[in-house]
């Protein structure tokens, strides 16, 4: 009689935000498969946040390729491996191709307009809600200190994070407008003392250079310091996050964060941060009507960090002058 494999396969998504929304299922894996060693496929940019999930042994990265030649290459690193269960939220043929005790496999017709965490919860027959989780490892706790300390040494104070970018169009806040908010931000009362941390890859110094600018000496420059798990250790140290519609938003609504997340003409309903202390400004808050991200004013944004603020840090004292 052959041992029981307890070997399984986590295909999950090339984006960050994607990835967050989804990791609970590793620890749905655990349950269901007592003792799971999991191999996780992901795109290069989340790559690192798998590092140190529980359970997970291996993480492949798979780079786009002509000719679906990623899915092959894949193909070959894993079909050796008899796998007691494999999981592909990306809906691929791979899992019909390998050999599999159980095989859980996504499709369109998952989607019925539930929250996307919920979804992924049905598709794993979860009996609840399999709530995003962080993996963050001593390594980027190391390397966001690294950044933040030297920058925090001058002036200490409460931290907000921002993030002014996300990769798909549409999506982003203009730049200038995360200056303005800055400055008004800076001249707020609640924020007195507070520094001002913007936070990206490599590539969103242009979109990140109005807030910085504008933060001035009250300034911490987090952009392009290191991978995702670097900069999920560096919100973690933030007692407040707003961004846009990114990977980074569901990062700081994970680590529990009051986190504000901007959306324009997409599925705030479906893809907003998760959890009590998260909140969104709209561009149009009517579920199913959409506008551009520009009709979202610096005003509204304003106002709703004070609102985020407020009901989680602590509203100010009306009986001070």
């Amino acid at each position: 009689m052959s041992v029981p494999s307890n070997k399984v396969l986590f295909v999950t998504s090339n984006r960050i935000g994607d990835c967050v929304i989804s990791s609970g299922i590793l620890r749905e894996i655990a349950r269901q498969v007592p003792g799971a060693e999991i191999t996780v496929a992901c795109g290069r940019p989340p790559a690192p946040f798998f590092r140190s999930a529980p359970g997970v042994e291996r993480v492949i990265v798979l780079d786009k390729k002509k000719a679906a030649g990623h899915w092959l290459e894949l193909w070959r690193q894993v079909v050796g491996t008899r796998w007691a269960l494999v999981v592909d939220i990306r809906g691929s043929a791979l899992a019909w191709l390998l050999r599999a005790d159980r095989r859980v496999v996504y499709n369109r017709r998952w989607e019925t307009g539930l929250p996307k965490v919920e979804m992924v919860s049905r598709l794993m027959g979860a009996e609840r809600a399999l709530e995003p989780e962080l993996f963050i490892d001593a390594r980027a706790r190391a390397e966001a200190a690294a950044v933040i300390d030297p920058q925090l040494a001058s002036a200490p104070g409460p931290i907000i994070a921002l993030a002014p970018i996300a990769h798909q169009p549409g999506k982003s806040w203009p730049a200038d407008r995360w200056g303005e908010l800055v400055e008004r931000l800076k001249a707020e009362p609640r924020f007195e003392g507070w520094r001002f941390m913007p936070v990206g890859g490599p590539g969103d110094r242009p979109p990140a250079t109005p807030a910085l600018t504008a933060a001035g000496a009250r300034g911490i420059d987090c952009v392009g310091k290191g991978d995702i798990l670097c900069s999920a250790a560096a919100i973690d140290r933030a007692a407040l996050f707003v961004g846009n519609d990114s990977g980074l938003m569901h990062v700081a609504a994970a680590a529990g964060k009051p986190t504000l997340g901007l959306f324009g003409p997409t599925e705030w309903w479906l893809y907003g941060p998760r959890g009590p202390r998260t909140a969104i400004a709209a561009s149009n808050p009517t579920r199913g009507q959409f506008a551009p991200i520009e009709a979202l004013t610096v005003e509204r944004v304003f106002e709703a960090v004070l609102a985020l603020h407020d009901a989680w840090i602590g509203a100010p004292d009306p009986t001070t002058p």
